[in-house]
């Protein structure tokens, strides 16, 4: 396979650009027929590349003094940011300079550059936010994280079709089963959106096990590969699994400290500790996709490190071998009709 190219953000995220460039450095060893185009200040990331020797040949710096903020509005992004970081790594794509772009930058800028820049893929009305996460089983992808707050039946489906090949993309499941997530497993539980879909999904012959419903509990025990829901619903749920391993992580260390003799558990169950702490770490699964345009584009977490952005450098490198866009295609072609809506009527 020809070498890769990756673009940069450079100046995006809490620590940029010192978190980007070690994360390029962590991802080196891993992808070693992967190039990278950074884009943002020279005079500072230049001297972080020359204390990396081994990037001297992988990284070409592409300079622009503007950068668009954490408090940008996406509006605001569009009209003024054409010579930001952020715009000029995603014009990179849509120039074929490189195959993917990553931004640890302001995802509602990011997501409305990418879809004005980009555009979507044909059948897809609107792109979802996609990412993965431990569960009991292994690891579960869900969408949309964000992107689309009110749904109907008709982006549900396609959610569900993308989130499939994301699946099968990023965490190589060959068929990958898909569940709705609703308030029940009842056929009778949920909106009407859900349930017209649940019909469509029944109904046709997708590229997928499609589960039926899944409720909050299956997120965790890994119930299917996939969860597809709404932005809101999906978000919410999201930042509730992250707040509540944050909890669980802070009983953890307040019980291993209570007195002499929990200290002396924690040297005997530290091994095992340790290989939890790997399991749950969330910079193991930085890096949302942005799944529906016609380009890889992936969002890292402002706040990670270098780890974290170097997995998130990973989730696109997996994307573009993965080919995910002539997957996306293929699949859509194949399940094209089940696409158009079913009138109010039918599921009355």
């Amino acid at each position: 396979m020809a070498p890769i190219t990756i673009a940069l953000d450079a100046m995006g995220g809490d620590h940029a650009p010192v978190f980007v460039v070690n994360g390029i450095d962590i991802a080196r060893a891993r992808f070693p027929d992967t190039n990278f185009i950074l884009y943002g200040d020279e005079q500072r990331i230049l001297p972080l590349l020359q204390k990396k020797r081994k990037l001297k040949d992988r990284c070409e710096i592409r300079h622009t003094d503007v950068v668009i903020g954490a408090d940008d509005k996406p509006s605001q992004a569009l009209r003024r940011g054409r010579r930001s970081s952020m715009r000029q790594a995603i014009d990179a794509v849509a120039s074929g300079d490189a195959q993917g772009v990553v931004s640890a930058g302001n995802t509602g800028a990011l997501m409305a550059m990418a879809k004005y820049v980009l555009k979507t893929i044909e059948g897809v009305d609107r792109p979802a936010i996609a990412s993965f996460f431990p569960t009991a089983r292994g690891e579960s992808t869900m969408l949309d994280l964000g992107a689309n707050v009110d749904c109907d039946a008709n982006n549900l489906v396609q959610f569900a079709v993308m989130g499939a090949a994301f699946a099968r993309t990023v965490l190589g499941v060959q068929r990958p089963s898909v569940g709705l997530l609703n308030i029940g497993v009842e056929e009778v539980k949920g909106h009407d959106a859900v349930r017209r879909v649940a019909q469509m999904l029944r109904e046709s012959d997708p590229p997928f096990d499609f589960y039926g419903f899944v409720e909050g509990g299956d997120i965790a025990l890994g119930t299917v590969d996939v969860i597809v829901t709404d932005g809101f619903t999906g978000n919410v749920a999201l930042k509730t699994v992250e707040g509540t391993a944050r909890l669980y992580s802070r009983f953890l260390r307040a019980a291993f400290r209570r007195s002499v003799f929990s200290r002396l558990g924690y040297l005997l169950a530290r091994p095992a500790l340790e290989t939890l702490r790997h399991k749950v770490d969330p910079r193991v699964y930085n890096g949302a996709m942005f799944v529906g345009l016609n380009g890889i584009v992936v969002k890292s977490h402002g706040g990670t490190d270098a780890t974290g952005f170097a997995s998130a450098i990973g989730v696109a490198v997996d994307m573009v071998k993965g080919r995910y866009g002539d997957l996306i295609l293929a699949d859509f072609e194949r399940f094209g009709a089940p696409i158009q809506p079913i009138p109010q009527a039918a599921t009355s």
